[in-house]
């Protein structure tokens, strides 16, 4: 700069001493700028102050001269100095060219800058608030700053200007929030704290509501949670917890639904501190909003269900975890099971839905710890019924249904989850039986595939849903009642239409006439889960008869075993068929789940006793031991004797004589005491004695025939076994008559299946030989 230039008012003296490179001298040259200011303030001299302003501005501050810049900052500080109390008119000439300062590239200037400001804010105090967007954002980079004198200076005026905000009344939160939302993704450290702090100045200002603006920095905060830096994950925790405070005191005035997303994303964190604390606030949100979190639940169930599976590492995650699904469940009552106007399902998410919070994941949240399986479901936006008004609370049912089945898919979700998706579906369809039938058709497959789960308890769980699906009022006209669902690779049951003459039969495929609860999806349950069995044979072996008692508890025991009876009935697979019969035999003889089932059949006095009876037997008769246990039980214990008669006609295998081995065994049991005891009667029950030896002249001479046979002696007066060809009328022929059985139509059924049985087994040992030839 020619410092022999006209820069009136300025004296050649003072311009020389501002580009002077002497600190002392540019100090004396500020000195007289601000005696010269003063005389013209005194003078009412606008035009002149500001021609001091514009020309320390333009030719020093801004100059290319390093010492001309040190100059004119001074200078501008002195004018500021000077005008006082009138500075607030002045200001936006006095902080631009400090302001502009602030980014150069000399550290000592920079300071200089900030020592400039300082003066200049000291001087105006709440006149600058009206400036405040711009020295924030000036502070905002001096924070980051790498010279500790430069950041010991922003420091100061930091701490001047919170001052100023903290005792003024006139603050523009308005105006500033933008600003927040912007520098809040800040990855420098103290650019963080520096936000941080302003925040927690802002909250301790009881004038300024920035509750009101949470959603727009919320996502922000969390974000500086998980800084490195130990002081400022505390300062944001404490930041959070007041806010947190605040909308506990306050929840009225809470935007819950405008935050809800940004939980549900930093609930997925892989960073525990995030997670816990997103986690803390959905738990706050649930019991304070109520139903208003209702739309998200699909989303929030995506944050939460993986937690449930966490050990005791995060501990405290899952707690708050728990709590949070438990808040959830009970939101959802019957009337979210009404539909609209025309009986439709809730329409699509529209673009609008699915364009929430965008912002909010346009900021660096891709390292949050989502399943990337997960997606394809959108379980962010909110949907509406189409008819229901604006702003109505409606549960995304579709959603949910898509994270559950999502979860039961996952071969990695973890045992207490798995659980906890159980329990939704069956709270789902006690709730909202209509809307979550249309689902069903979805949801059977995977529920059926769980089945086979390792835990028991997940077993549990998913026999009360589909005992629930099976016996749900709401299933009685959505589901087919055809029972095809069965998809390509899997095992099939085939079950052809029934023949004529054979109505009684089929009946129980629809359902018994004691079990009227039951729906179309009772045998499509049946008939699946007997395909289960034929494709899976480790988990008959293994789960079969648990699942089956299990299931006798929770629905009707007579109707499970009418319907297995019915279709196994029709079983092409006869090995299949035979075996299947043996363990349901086993479960009916055995299981104290099934002790009024077998009080039904032990004494046929009733149509419906009798009904059953021969549902049975004809399944049954793919086991010749098993039909005889049915006939003992029963106490039809003629016809059992003509049916061991019949089993010198059959093929007697190793595994035949295992069957009468355990029958043997069974008639030690408890369950059988009643047919023990009227061993004492010999005259009244002559077909049991001759049915027991029947058995035991079956038997070789092993441990279970040595058991029979001693039984056997312990008959009083066996004389009475000479009575010959006698049939007493106390047992047989009454009980024939009362119960209208046909015994001779029942046996000729037996042979009919026996004689099916022994041609697949010679067919299947020719095609051996063949192979073997053909070898």
């Amino acid at each position: 700069m020619n410092a022999e230039r006209d820069l009136t008012p300025l004296t050649p003296n003072i311009v020389r001493a501002l580009n002077d490179k002497m600190y002392e001298k540019r100090k004396v040259a500020a000195l007289e700028i601000e005696k010269l200011v003063r005389e013209f303030v005194a003078q009412n001299n606008a035009a002149q102050i500001k021609h001091v302003i514009q020309i320390l501005s333009q030719e020093f501050a801004l100059s290319q001269h390093p010492h001309s810049r040190k100059g004119g900052l001074i200078g501008l500080a002195a004018c500021s100095i000077a005008l006082g109390k009138d500075s607030g008119q002045y200001l936006r000439e006095l902080i631009e060219p400090v302001l502009t300062c602030f980014n150069d590239a000399d550290s000592r200037l920079r300071y200089y800058a900030c020592e400039a400001l300082y003066n200049i804010v000291k001087v105006a105090r709440g006149s600058v608030l009206p400036h405040f967007n711009v020295l924030f954002d000036g502070l905002s980079k001096l924070a980051a700053d790498p010279d500790p004198n430069v950041k010991s200076g922003s420091e100061l005026l930091d701490r001047l200007l919170k001052d100023i905000v903290t005792e003024s009344n006139k603050f523009d939160l308005v105006s500033f929030v933008p600003l927040l939302r912007e520098r809040i993704y800040s990855n420098n450290q103290y650019a963080r704290q520096f936000i941080i702090s302003w925040i927690l100045v802002l909250e301790s200002v009881p004038d300024i509501n920035l509750l009101d603006y949470l959603p727009e920095i919320l996502d922000g905060l969390f974000q500086i949670l998980g800084d490195n830096s130990k002081e400022i994950r505390k300062m944001c925790e404490v930041s959070l917890g007041e806010f947190l405070k605040e909308i506990k005191k306050m929840p009225d005035c809470v935007k819950f639904a405008e935050m809800a997303n940004i939980l549900v994303i930093h609930c997925q964190s892989s960073d525990d501190l995030i997670q816990l604390t997103a986690m803390s606030w959905m738990r706050e949100f649930l019991q304070l909003a109520g139903r208003v979190m209702l739309p998200y639940s699909s989303g929030i169930l995506t944050a939460v269900l993986p937690c449930l599976s966490y050990d005791d590492r995060k501990k405290s995650i899952k707690e708050v975890a728990n709590v949070c699904n438990q808040s959830l469940m009970k939101l959802v009552t019957p009337e979210d099971d009404e539909t609209d106007d025309t009986g439709h399902l809730p329409t699509l998410p529209s673009e609008e839905d699915l364009s929430l919070q965008q912002e909010s994941t346009d900021h660096g949240t891709a390292d949050m710890a989502n399943d990337s399986s997960l997606d394809n479901i959108n379980v962010f936006a909110p949907r509406r019924l189409g008819g229901s008004p604006a702003g109505a609370v409606t549960l995304n049912l579709d959603g949910i249904v898509q994270v559950l089945d999502l979860y039961l898919h996952e071969p990695s979700t973890g045992m207490m989850t798995r659980i906890c998706v159980l329990k939704w579906l069956y709270h789902l369809y006690i709730k909202t039986p209509r809307k979550m039938f249309r689902h069903t058709d979805l949801l059977f497959p995977i529920l059926l595939k769980t089945l086979s789960d390792e835990s028991d308890e997940v077993i549990l769980k998913d026999l009360e849903v589909l005992a629930e699906i099976a016996s749900s009022p709401g299933g009685q006209t959505e589901a087919s009642s055809d029972g095809s669902d069965i998809t390509p690779g899997q095992a099939k049951l085939h079950v052809p239409s029934p023949a004529r003459g054979s109505g009684e039969g089929w009946r129980g495929l629809e359902s018994s006439p004691s079990t009227p609860t039951m729906n179309s999806y009772f045998h499509r349950f049946m008939v699946n889960l007997l395909k289960r069995f034929s494709s899976e044979r480790k988990l008959l072996e293994t789960r079969g008869a648990f699942i089956i008692r299990q299931l006798c508890l929770l629905l009707n025991a007579e109707n499970i075993f009418h319907s297995m009876a019915d279709i196994l009935l029709r079983e092409e697979n006869l090995k299949f068929a035979s075996t299947m019969v043996q363990n349901l035999n086993s479960i009916l003889l055995t299981s104290s789940e099934l002790f009024q089932l077998r009080s039904q059949l032990k004494d046929l006095q009733t149509p419906e006793s009798c009904n059953l009876f021969c549902c049975l037997y004809r399944s049954w008769c793919h086991s010749p031991v098993a039909t005889v246990s049915l006939c003992f039980l029963s106490q039809n214990y003629k016809h059992a004797y003509h049916l061991i008669q019949k089993f010198g006609d059959l093929e007697v295998t190793v595994d035949f004589l295992t069957e009468v081995d355990k029958l043997v065994q069974l008639i030690e049991c408890p369950i059988f005491t009643y047919l023990r005891l009227q061993l004492l009667d010999v005259e009244k029950h002559p077909y049991l004695i001759r049915a027991l030896y029947g058995l035991l002249m079956l038997l070789p001479q092993s441990s279970a025939f040595q058991l029979l046979s001693h039984r056997l002696q312990c008959v009083p007066n066996p004389q009475l076994m000479r009575a010959g060809h006698t049939e007493p009328a106390a047992e047989g022929s009454a009980k024939e008559d009362s119960v209208r059985i046909d015994y001779t139509e029942l046996l000729q059924h037996f042979e009919k299946v026996q004689n099916k049985h022994l041609e697949i087994r010679h067919q299947r040992a020719g095609d051996i030989l063949e192979r073997r030839l053909g070898q």
